[in-house]
C-alpha cells in the first residue's frame, strides 16, 4: 500500500505547476512583444543561455509538479535533472544581477518585467523548492557529471555561431573576445563551469543531508 502524500508535497506540486505555467506565459508574452514590434529573431532569441534554461525550467517545474501530486518521492532521474537546472538558474540570476544589470542593451529593449521574472523570481523559487520541498531522494556524487554537459555544449555552439556571423554576434559581452581578449573569455567559461559544478555539489550535499536527517544514513546513496 503506497504512503499518502504529505500536504507540503501537494502544496509544492501546485506551486511548481503555477510557476512553470507562469514562466511559459512570461516567455510567450516576451516573444509576442518582440513579434509585435518586428524585433523577433528566433535564432538570436533562442540562443541565449537564459532563454534556453528558462525552457528547461518550464519542463522541470511542470513535470515536477505532476510528480509531486502523484508520487510521495521524486525519481532519481528527475532529481538529477532538477539539480542541474537549479545550478543554471542560480548562475543566470547571479550573472544578470552582478554583470549585466544596468548594462545598456543594443537594439530592441522590450518589456522589462519578463527579465525580472526569469532572472530573479524563478531562481528564488527554484532554490526554495530545493531547500524546503519534501520527497527528494539523495543524489550520488557521480550525478555531478550532468551539470557541465549543457553549458559546455552551449559555449561551443555560441562560438560557432559567432564565427559564422563574422565574429560580431555574441549573446553576452563577457563572451566577446574583442572586449577583453580570449584569455578573459576562457577564464569566464572555465570559471562559470566550475562554479556551476560547485553549486551542483552543494545541491547534492543538501539532498544527502536531508535524507540522512529524515531517514537515517542507510538511504544515502554513495
Amino acid at each position: 500500500m503506497s504512503s499518502p502524500l504529505l500536504p507540503a508535497r501537494r502544496i509544492a506540486g501546485l506551486i511548481r505547476l503555477v510557476v512553470g505555467l507562469g514562466l511559459a506565459v512570461t516567455i510567450g508574452i516576451q516573444i509576442g512583444d518582440r513579434v509585435a514590434n518586428d524585433a523577433f529573431d528566433p535564432w538570436e532569441y533562442f540562443s541565449y543561455f537564459t532563454i534556453e534554461t528558462s525552457l528547461m525550467n518550464i519542463v522541470v517545474l511542470i513535470a515536477g509538479g505532476m510528480l509531486a501530486l502523484r508520487l510521495t518521492r521524486d525519481t532519481p532521474l528527475f532529481t538529477t535533472v532538477r539539480m542541474a537546472t537549479l545550478s543554471y538558474a542560480i548562475v543566470t540570476g547571479l550573472v544578470y544581477n552582478l554583470l549585466l544589470r544596468g548594462v545598456p542593451r543594443e537594439g530592441f529593449q522590450g518589456l522589462s518585467w519578463p527579465n525580472e521574472i526569469v532572472h530573479v523570481w524563478v531562481p528564488i523559487v527554484l532554490v526554495l523548492d530545493w531547500l524546503l520541498t519534501p520527497g527528494r531522494p539523495a543524489l550520488p556524487w557521480r550525478s555531478l557529471w550532468v551539470v557541465p554537459v549543457y553549458p559546455v555544449a552551449w559555449a561551443v555552439y555560441t562560438f560557432i555561431r559567432a564565427a559564422a556571423s563574422g565574429g560580431v554576434i555574441y549573446p553576452y559581452p563577457f563572451l566577446d573576445p574583442s572586449t577583453g581578449g580570449w584569455g578573459s573569455v576562457i577564464a569566464y567559461v572555465v570559471g562559470l563551469t566550475a562554479f556551476l559544478v560547485g553549486l551542483g555539489a552543494l545541491a547534492v550535499l543538501w539532498s544527502r543531508m536531508r535524507v540522512r536527517n529524515n531517514s537515517g544514513p542507510r538511504e544515502v546513496v554513495a
